[in-house]
């Protein structure tokens, strides 16, 4: 642990040691990295674990429906410019496979920490984070979390009083509210292409009123906080006033908002604007999201979309027609079993584009694609797409575990 000054006690130590174990038997089953297998195995041995390995780190909270991953990655690389960083970069962001990723970083100085948003409060009470960002909450899961504005309550109630500086997006109403209950709250205009969650106002059911980028209730007077940190096209500007320009090799608007977010972040621990965005530049790919792989002769992008905010975001950042779009959605637990979200999704922005589905539920897809009146073609594997696919770059978009079938598939 940094600084030593609390060592673990023996319990502690032998759950993490008993927690590596596992994982490192579970990695060479080819059972995949093992983390959380650990991290559950470690938590029974010592249930307080988590807050034992957290004690001597300066720790940072990444929660939302979209970008976790990615901002995570990005913050993490920027405070690495302050000293040693541990994180759970793979996503693997519930408490155990939290835990697993804190025992492997005996020497960091920052954790830099993916949460998944259920459970939020009960690891910030855990950590006792410095800092914790929060982007974007959308329905995600139906059969999971099917109610946004509980989970913002969640959120509101387990963060109320906390000690840490909250990062929070303020074009996101739902977010507001569930940032509002703590004392200490920097704003960030990171923007919000969906808004189809928050029509409604949190804090009493009023219908949102929304005139440009702000947003206001007319019924109750909740309204959008002013920001202090702004996305400004290319640029981020701190609360100085001072644009410092966003270089990323990853793609879209997104992105921006997520270094956006982060800059914000770094600046809390100390870690200058200009500094935070340049070491940001070297996040090229994130659990293998935005790669460019070679596969049977041809140039594919792996974009994953998991819900319909995710999936607008991505058709915003894919070549223009006639550039081929390969679609692959399951529906298995971690996807969330109900598909129905599809419907949600504005499918005529693939207008001009060849399409060619798969995935477990592919003919799910199927229906959506044939009433929103486009052309594509139903395929057996990605092979199958591939070969049928005309010539150029393909865009190939997955929601999770389909996004994990291509990658095997592809070998990355």
């Amino acid at each position: 642990m940094a600084g030593n000054s609390d060592p673990l006690t023996p319990r502690a130590k032998l759950a993490v040691t008993a927690g590596k174990a596992v994982a490192a038997a579970s990695r060479a089953a080819g059972r995949g990295s093992g983390s959380v297998i650990g991290g559950r195995v470690a938590l029974k041995l010592d249930p307080d674990l988590l807050a034992k390995l957290a004690q001597n780190l300066d720790v940072v909270l990444v929660s939302a429906t979209n970008g976790k991953t990615t901002t995570t990655r990005l913050i993490a690389e920027a405070l690495r410019a302050a000293g040693p960083v541990v994180s759970n970069a793979l996503g693997a962001n519930m408490p155990a496979g939290i835990t697993s990723a804190l025992a492997g970083g005996s020497d960091a100085k920052f954790a830099v920490i993916e949460v998944d948003e259920k459970y939020l409060a009960g690891v910030a009470r855990d950590t006792e984070p410095k800092c914790i960002a929060l982007l974007n909450l959308s329905r995600d899961q139906l059969d999971r979390a099917a109610e946004t504005r509980m989970l913002a309550e969640n959120w509101r109630e387990g963060l109320a009083g906390s000690k840490a500086v909250i990062v929070a997006n303020c074009d996101d109403p739902l977010v507001v509210w569930a940032a509002s209950s703590s004392p200490n709250v920097i704003w960030v205009a990171a923007g919000q292409m969906w808004k189809d969650d928050a029509w409604s106002c949190p804090s009493c059911g009023g219908v949102m009123q929304r005139p440009g980028d702000d947003w206001f209730c007319g019924e109750c007077g909740f309204r959008r906080p002013a920001p202090s940190w702004v996305l400004h096209g290319d640029h981020v500007l701190d609360p100085h006033g001072s644009a410092w320009p966003i270089h990323l090799q990853l793609p879209g608007r997104a992105n921006k908002a997520n270094a956006a977010s982060s800059a914000a972040v770094a600046a809390v621990f100390g870690v200058p604007p200009q500094v935070a965005l340049e070491r940001m530049y070297s996040v090229q790919a994130v659990a293998g999201r935005y790669d460019v792989v070679q596969f049977q002769g041809r140039d594919l992008r792996l974009l994953l979309a998991k819900n319909p905010a995710g999936w607008l975001e991505t058709f915003s950042l894919i070549d223009p027609p006639p550039c081929p779009v390969i679609l692959s959605v399951n529906a298995r637990g971690a996807d969330g079993t109900d598909t129905s979200w599809l419907w949600d999704v504005d499918y005529t922005r693939l207008t001009g584009h060849p399409i060619f589905v798969l995935g477990d539920r592919k003919l799910d897809l199927a229906v959506r694609l044939e009433v929103a009146d486009q052309h594509f073609q139903v395929c057996d594997d990605l092979d199958q797409a591939v070969q049928m696919c005309p010539p150029g770059r393909i865009e190939v978009i997955a929601n999770y575990t389909a996004f994990q079938d291509l990658r095997r598939r592809v070998g990355n």
